[in-house]
């Protein structure tokens, strides 16, 4: 395999995989048209039906406003093409995150100009123009603005110098502001803004886009798979085996990624503040990955929106804006297979050689659910099962269902697996809910409207749907045996 190390790199690559990649020069507007075009190319996820679930990625080097940019869409929207991408097989992505999280190599600064900086625009040049040197999609006609929804933003604990990385949905909304939702208690830079607004300080922040995939997949981890003060960084430098290189900002005390092919540099402002659709004033955000369409927050409490006050733009020469669409495969990979890696941690080390296999499913936009693979060695694995679902929501505290399987259900098949439900479960008494617990805010139905039980919106009934069969009977359970034998004999050609 040639080595990734950046999009440019990473694309090159996914030029020799056969259907992975896809390129256009028609011209394309970023104004909800390359979303539109990309959902039946291979968005997937709980994107609106048409739309394929493996398509490639997608390539638009003639985009309408910008003649020296490109976009790029669905680079991570296949779950095959991220085991490509990560040098390793598909189905065991979830192990292989978590290897790297237990070897950590971190980040390093790099001395002199990095790539990202070949071209530098400041706010105090005449022309400057977010809105016009930034190519950023938005994913339909109803969105609050242009979003960037691949910006890995990377800010400092100012009391203690800890750094951390991660993605935050991104509004331009003038020539030199953007608004940022940071959910509430759900991430690292949150604490430290939280530590910033007590001090009455602006905060430094930048925000890298195209990046190396390695990158983007390590920025989905969340406590406790990686408390405060753990760097994501560290487990792209161990699915890379090098560190990843950082550059310092060229008008910020910051650091951001060195070979990505923008980088934005700005500060959030104590007490600036500012409604998310205030271009737009159709009180919609953007679509969230849930596949619904995010209200816009406003400019108050507890739904405020701080303001990055931008103070320069860097990029390479011709550079490729990286995108993906709210609800798409992409965002599956980047939450889901994390999430995956935090569950095979947690469950193997309470349990140690039951566990086969997890999969954050699609359908759950890689939060809300999993499937979780497991083998009862004896009679005494009777019941560990359900540990072990136990164990899954601790490892993500957003996640809502877990479905439990036999090692003989393929998890990456949603039809085999509701085939489990149909011939190995009874709701009375595989079943387990649990009530009036925190998942997530973007879960339209964890509200009292939908709900009267619910107490405060962001409330849900967890639930464990155990579709294992009892080991006394699994004699009675057994799958049809065909031959094994290797279809390629008959159609070498044939993608099997």
């Amino acid at each position: 395999m040639s080595e990734i190390y950046d999009l440019r790199s990473a694309i090159e690559f996914l030029k020799t995989q056969e259907g992975q990649f896809v390129e256009t020069d028609v011209e394309a507007d970023p104004d909800a048209e390359i979303s539109g075009v990309y959902r039946y190319v291979g968005a997937g996820g709980t994107v609106q039906r048409p739309t394929k679930q493996e398509g490639p990625a997608m390539l638009f080097n003639n985009v309408k406003g910008f003649p020296d940019s490109r976009v790029v869409i669905g680079m991570l929207s296949s779950r095959k093409r991220v085991g490509l991408l990560l040098d390793t097989d598909y189905k065991r992505l979830g192990w292989h995150l978590r290897d790297a999280v237990k070897n950590p190599i971190n980040p390093v600064i790099i001395d002199g100009k990095a790539p990202c900086q070949e071209v530098v625009h400041k706010v105090t040049d005449p022309d400057f123009d977010l809105r016009k040197l930034v190519p950023a999609p938005t994913n339909t006609p109803e969105d609050a603005g242009p979003y960037i929804t691949m910006g890995l933003c990377a800010g400092t604990d100012p009391e203690n110098g800890d750094t951390d990385v991660t993605i935050h949905r991104l509004c331009i909304q003038s020539k030199d502001e953007m608004t940022m939702w940071i959910t509430p208690g759900s991430r690292h830079l949150g604490a430290f803004w939280d530590k910033y607004l007590k001090m009455n300080k602006p905060m430094p922040i930048s925000v890298s886009i195209g990046l190396d995939p390695a990158v983007y997949m390590c920025a989905g981890f969340e406590p406790p798979t990686t408390p405060i003060g753990f760097n994501e960084l560290q487990i792209a430098g161990a699915l890379r085996g090098k560190p990843v290189e950082l550059a310092k900002c060229v008008s910020i005390p910051e650091t951001c990624i060195a070979h990505a092919e923008y980088v934005i540099e700005g500060e959030l402002i104590p007490g600036l503040t500012m409604r998310e659709d205030i271009n737009s004033n159709t009180g919609k955000a953007m679509p969230e990955f849930p596949g619904y369409t995010g209200e816009a927050k406003g400019d108050d409490l507890p739904n405020y929106l701080p303001v990055i006050k931008v103070k320069a733009v860097t990029h390479r020469v011709n550079p490729i804006m990286e995108s993906c669409i709210g609800p798409s495969n992409e965002h599956v990979s980047m939450a889901g297979i994390p999430t995956e890696a935090s569950v095979i941690d947690l469950v193997e080390r309470a349990m140690p050689g039951r566990l086969v296999n997890v999969h954050a499913a699609p359908c759950g936009g890689g939060k809300f659910v999993s499937i979780i693979q497991f083998r009862k060695n004896n009679i005494n694995d009777e019941g560990r099962q359900r540990q072990a679902a136990l164990l899954a929501f601790s490892a993500f505290s957003e996640m809502k269902h877990v479905f439990l399987v036999d090692e003989d259900v393929d998890i990456f098949d949603m039809n085999d697996v509701m085939w489990a439900m149909t011939t190995r479960f009874q709701g009375d008494k595989d079943c387990i809910t649990i009530p009036g617990v925190h998942t997530h805010v973007l879960d339209p139905s964890n509200d009292p409207d939908f709900d009267p039980s619910i107490s405060v919106h962001g409330i849900a009934c967890k639930s464990i749907f155990d579709c294992t069969v009892p080991y006394a009977l699994k004699n009675r359970f057994e799958r049809c045996k065909f031959l094994d034998v290797d279809p390629k004999k008959w159609l070498p050609d044939f993608n099997f």
